[in-house]
């Protein structure tokens, strides 16, 4: 279903959220009345219709990202290298293999859909953005500072880098998260690495910043907004209460580039870190009919919580598409939640 412009801002296709009867059936969990989470963040709805489902003989899940292109059309990344094309339902409709240079698939984790409808890819396993067109051609390669490099000199952990990838609404600034730590920096800290566009179309290395991530949770998704700040997924999970997730908003202005600090830990002196705000405790959202096959799962409604992307935006107010990555496991869910969520001032 097609999302009008509002207010001449944005452009997205997704589920309008008054309407996510029309992904599922009776039989399938679904809630459609809007459940608060918190103050700022409400879940309008949640479909299962692509759990353990096939399209044209490729598995439908593993799901780590989620895009938005300048038509409103959704495409889902699995981090086994394919990327879903979705229709207006948000169900298959094409799929599209990648490949590194050396034609192995990748461990591919963030998806933006350019200006041009060529795809920029983050794989977690180097760290890597690679750029592909829509048929999945390997086009290029950014360039990647050192220091977050898995290689010596670099401090990258193998599969805790780039996570998360966005692109900002002008096309001008794009940024990776790492999930995890670098070995040289403390465990409770992110780097954020951007890349800015020259007027030829090509990124060139921008500033890096630093933030500090909730104690024992990683960072799945970012997604920027509007007026230069970033949502920020992160999640855990621990044998005893299942899988957890937060929604967080970063600030980066202000920030110190931290491309040359060595290393860095939380409140380290001389380092000013993106400011981060609690949006929702995703765990306090009302679990409505969800149900979940994880063991002591405390709160059913949420999985292994990958991909973020905002689909629509008017001023503070935003609607947002998350995704489950199921792991390919008879436990986890494929699942996909529309929510609202309204901005703090800054």
């Amino acid at each position: 279903m097609q999302i009008r412009t509002i207010g001449g801002t944005f452009l997205a296709a997704a589920v309008v959220a008054a309407s996510l009867t029309g992904l599922s059936s009776p039989a399938q969990a679904a809630q459609t009345n809007a459940s608060s989470c918190s103050a700022q963040v409400a879940v309008r709805g949640f479909s299962d219709a692509l759990n353990k489902t096939t399209f044209q003989g490729t598995y439908v899940g593993n799901l780590s990202s989620l895009a938005v292109d300048d038509r409103g059309r959704v495409s889902a990344l699995s981090d086994r290298s394919m990327v879903f094309g979705l229709d207006r339902r948000l169900t298959p409709e094409s799929v599209v293999s990648l490949a590194d240079e050396s034609g192995q698939p990748l461990d591919s984790e963030g998806l933006v859909i350019d200006r041009d409808g060529t795809r920029l890819v983050s794989s977690e396993t180097e760290p890597s953005v690679r750029r592909y067109s829509a048929d999945g051609t390997l086009l290029a390669r950014l360039p990647v500072p050192a220091n977050l490099a898995i290689a010596a000199p670099g401090g990258g952990i193998r599969n805790r880098t780039f996570e998360g990838l966005t692109l900002d609404h002008t096309g001008r600034s794009l940024t990776a998260s790492m999930e995890g730590w670098l070995r040289s920096d403390g465990v409770d800290t992110r780097r954020f690495q951007t890349w800015e566009r020259k007027r030829s179309g090509e990124f060139t290395v921008g500033p890096q910043y630093s933030y500090v991530a909730e104690t024992g949770y990683g960072i799945s998704e970012i997604a920027a907004t509007r007026d230069g700040r970033y949502l920020v997924l992160e999640r855990s999970f621990a044998a005893d209460v299942g899988w957890t997730a937060k929604l967080y908003l970063a600030d980066p202005n202000g920030a110190s580039d931290v491309a040359g600090v060595a290393s860095l830990t939380s409140g380290q002196r001389g380092v000013h870190f993106m400011g981060r705000t609690l949006l929702a405790d995703l765990d306090n959202c009302p679990a409505g009919r969800a149900v979940s096959q994880v063991p002591d799962q405390v709160n059913p409604l949420i999985d292994n919580v990958e991909g973020l992307a905002v689909t629509e935006q008017c001023g503070d107010r935003l609607q947002v598409l998350m995704v489950t990555d199921d792991d390919e496991s008879a436990a986890q869910t494929t699942r996909l939640y529309t929510m609202d969520v309204r901005l703090p001032r800054r």
